[in-house]
């Protein structure tokens, strides 16, 4: 699908974080605003596209475990533009019955998403806004396909750092959380402001400083990522078990390659993890999930 098709629609002038990292991974069903405000994010932060690489290789690690782990169902939210290693097909690879609902609020992601899955009944592709977590799980697609019973996997694969405390998170978090069975999984990814071993505090990461300073100078800020803390990240897995090997840098988690695994610190930036959900669990703290400084 060529994104011109879509211009009579959208707002081609207003950049959208999901062809942004469309760009950043190579792809093509971005605009020239999408691509302004990547180059102008690339010249604060050089190292972005191999922070973008890392997240999406998470991401397919993370949906292996899941699958591993007996999921059959997945909840994918801020799921973006599709490119190859998608969720069905890294999931179906072992359980060709799994399903999977994307959620995106861009209408690129979306429509390219129900091109590449029409005549596929176990799964569905709907516009929707991240921070209306209600409106997600009670859109009649992802009721009709998802069975509240049964585990399913929330995906919020870099999507949070985008959600401002004033949106709040925490309770986003919630809501998806009780929404879920026992033995649902919760896997995700963030920009942190601070790294050092497993994200201890020490001084702030070239790449995280370079996005706080786009943030600061780039009038579309919404754009950028919020770095939070690792601590305050962690608070995220509220009610989930976090699994082995915990909130770690992203290349960190369950690597396919160790001997490759810290090379590049730029990947220090971004944390990862999965978290199994085991019962009830208490209201999340909204107040200690404010970030540090």
């Amino acid at each position: 699908m060529d994104p011109a098709d879509l211009t009579a629609s959208i707002d081609v002038e207003q950049p959208s974080q999901a062809r942004i990292y469309d760009y950043l991974l190579g792809g093509s069903l971005n605009f020239a605003a999408d691509r302004e405000a990547a180059r102008h994010l690339l010249a604060m932060v050089p190292d972005v596209p191999l922070v973008a690489q890392a997240n999406r290789a998470f991401l397919r690690r993370a949906v292996r475990f899941l699958v591993d782990a007996g999921v059959r169902q997945f909840l994918d939210i801020g799921s973006g533009v599709p490119t190859r290693g998608n969720v069905h097909e890294i999931a179906r690879e072992v359980a060709p019955e799994s399903r999977v609902a994307y959620v995106d609020i861009d209408p690129v992601a979306v429509a390219h998403s129900r091109q590449i899955l029409a005549g596929d009944d176990r799964t569905t592709a709907i516009q929707e806004d991240a921070r209306r977590p209600r409106h997600i799980l009670d859109h009649p697609d992802v009721r009709g396909l998802l069975d509240p019973t049964r585990p399913t996997a929330i995906l919020l694969v870099s999507v949070l750092h985008f959600i401002a405390d004033s949106d709040d998170p925490a309770g986003i978090l919630s809501i998806l959380r009780d929404a879920v069975a026992p033995g649902s999984y919760l896997a995700l990814s963030h920009i942190t402001s601070r790294h050092g071993p497993h994200g201890a505090a020490g001084r702030q990461s070239d790449a995280a400083a370079g996005a706080a300073r786009a943030r600061r100078h780039n009038e579309r800020s919404d754009m950028f990522a919020k770095p939070r803390s690792r601590a305050a990240v962690e608070r995220f897995f509220t009610g989930f078990e976090l699994v082995e090997p915990g909130l770690v840098p992203v290349e960190q988690w369950r690597p396919e390659s160790p001997g490759t695994v810290g090379k590049h610190q730029a990947l220090m930036c971004m944390h990862a993890g999965v978290g199994r959900k085991t019962g009830l669990a208490e209201p999340l703290d909204r107040d200690a999930e404010r970030p540090e400084h």
